[in-house]
């Protein structure tokens, strides 16, 4: 992938990407963990531009520094603090949301940890706005999965998330009648790298299955 290739944008969708946390769990920063010849941040943010979002808010709390200097200067991305991290993800979302250009329309939520290619991107972001949906989320074999997308009908809630009272679960739940299941042909959507041996048995599969909506 060429971060810097022409790509075309999609109606104004664009992208949070939370990288804030301390990646306990990993025992090392897992934005910086090497992901197909780049760090796994730098995967991130070239999978979603190649995938033709509008923008990248990529949120930065612990290491931010170090991670900002990987993305400064990519066309489309910019990284925003949260000096708030350690409180909790949703604190992130609010942070990322926030800085969002005016006219985005959609955005998808993406975690550093849960790499996709462009082609899962683009076939989430695809089904979400032939369907005019207000909330979509990626399932494989009845499962659901990550990234989910949302329209602007919801900024002002995802905003309003707190951890006590379950940041996006309980938004789910509360639209569960407005959220469209998006079916792929492809487990990638069900990737989370939260613990070293998650992360060595992904990178032993490869993870390259073709993916198209089903």
């Amino acid at each position: 992938m060429d971060i810097s290739a022409p790509r075309t944008s999609v109606a104004n969708v664009a992208a949070v990407l939370l990288a804030a946390g301390r990646s306990t769990r990993m025992r090392q920063l897992k934005a910086l963990l090497p992901w197909k010849g780049k760090t796994l941040l730098e995967y991130q943010v070239a999978s979603l531009l190649e995938a033709g979002v509008t923008e990248v808010v990529v949120v930065l709390g612990h290491e931010a520094e170090r991670l900002e200097a990987l993305i400064d200067g990519k066309p489309g991305v910019r990284a925003v603090l949260n000096p708030h991290h350690r409180e909790g993800k949703t604190t992130s979302i609010r942070a990322g949301v926030e800085a969002l250009s005016l006219d985005v329309a959609h955005l998808v939520l993406v975690g550093v940890d849960q790499p996709r290619s462009p082609e899962t991107y683009r076939a989430v972001i695809q089904a979400h706005l032939r369907a005019g949906a207000v909330i979509s989320k990626p399932y494989y074999g009845g499962k659901g999965g990550h990234p989910p997308a949302f329209s602007r009908q919801v900024f002002d809630e995802l905003v309003g998330l707190r951890e006590e009272t379950l940041g996006l679960k309980e938004l789910m739940r509360r639209h569960i009648q407005q959220v469209r299941k998006v079916e792929l042909g492809t487990p990638e959507v069900l990737l989370d790298l939260n613990r070293p041996e998650e992360y060595q048995d992904a990178v032993q599969q490869g993870w390259t299955t073709p993916v198209k909506a089903l």
